[in-house]
């Protein structure tokens, strides 16, 4: 895996015009649950709205997590359709519980935002490659990304840079 500096300033890079803010405040809120981490959030931030994305292969075994009906009850949920796994996503326990607060398909996930549960499925045409086969194409990626003068999007400490590990570029 990459360093997190690396992982962050590429996801900072990727939702640069959109709505989303990368961070990686789980390093120092010491959660190990996601239960905890999104209450931790919500403590820390009670004034900003949130909703948790996970991609579809996440909602086809979400009901395997620990608390996860208390997770969808902490905040809205948004998931990304990813090749192969809509069917099993669509068909699991969790998405069949979540039913009733799935929001009609065109609902902003804004819409989702004023309670939980809700549940938003997001269509687009996905990348079909796997993110393993994306990094075994290129396997030092990591290395051409700037982590100079990084800052967390949310808490907005300075993220240090880390050496990239598996050898040189």
């Amino acid at each position: 895996m990459a360093p997190l500096s690396a992982r962050l300033a590429s996801a900072q890079a990727m939702t640069r015009n959109a709505p989303i803010r990368a961070t990686a405040i789980e390093r120092e809120l010491g959660t190990r649950f996601t239960i905890d981490t999104l209450r931790a959030i919500k403590r820390r931030y009670p004034k900003r709205r949130f909703v948790w994305i996970m991609g579809a292969d996440n909602l086809a075994q979400f009901h395997k997590w620990k608390h996860w009906r208390q997770i969808a009850r902490e905040m809205p949920i948004a998931v990304i359709a990813r090749p192969g796994y809509d069917a099993a996503a669509l068909a699991s326990p969790a998405s069949a519980w979540l039913r009733r607060w799935r929001q009609r398909r065109g609902q902003f996930v804004s819409g989702a935002m004023r309670s939980a549960p809700a549940l938003t499925i997001l269509r687009f045409d996905p990348d079909s490659r796997s993110a393993s086969a994306i990094r075994a194409a290129d396997p030092h990626w990591a290395s051409r990304i700037s982590t100079a003068g990084l800052r967390d999007a949310v808490t907005h400490r300075r993220i240090e840079s880390a050496p990239v590990w598996g050898g040189k570029p």
